[in-house]
């Protein structure tokens, strides 16, 4: 009997950790383009093309990057509740023109936390230093 309430609990659990299509469970297997930076100077940029700037948080704890003209690959963790933490990516080294480019590489290991609002992703750099808002890729 206690085997099978311990087992009605987990599922129960996991049903719920589902939630609101706004509170995903987790990164795991997501995909995203970016949509707009928010520094914490003011600084607003805004994508014209959002499909040159995308990250797909594999299952397996590795991340796929496209900055622009460049294709990267690294690693990713989620020590805590909406803490998120980006290894070093090996990037391809492509000349890509452009502000946006040289910041998103720059700070990539500087982000730290993660929430999900309006089915989009932000991801915030530490210090305040700013934002990153992704929206889902495809369907």
């Amino acid at each position: 009997m206690r085997s099978r309430l311990w087992l009605v609990i987990v599922l129960t659990a996991a049903g719920c950790a589902h939630g609101a299509p706004d509170a995903p469970a987790s990164l795991r297997g997501t995909s995203w383009q970016l949509v707009k930076f928010q520094g914490g100077d003011g600084t607003v940029i805004v994508l014209q093309d959002r499909t040159k700037f995308t990250v797909a948080f594999a299952t397996d704890g590795n991340v796929n990057v496209r900055f622009d003209c460049n294709q990267g690959r690294g690693t990713w963790t989620s020590p805590g509740s909406q803490q998120l933490q980006f290894g070093p990516l090996a990037l391809t080294r492509a000349a890509c023109p452009g502000p946006l480019y040289d910041r998103i590489v720059m700070q990539w290991t500087f982000v730290r936390s993660y929430v999900f609002e309006r089915g989009h992703l932000f991801l915030s750099l530490m210090a305040d230093g700013g934002t990153y808002e992704f929206e889902p890729t495809g369907p």
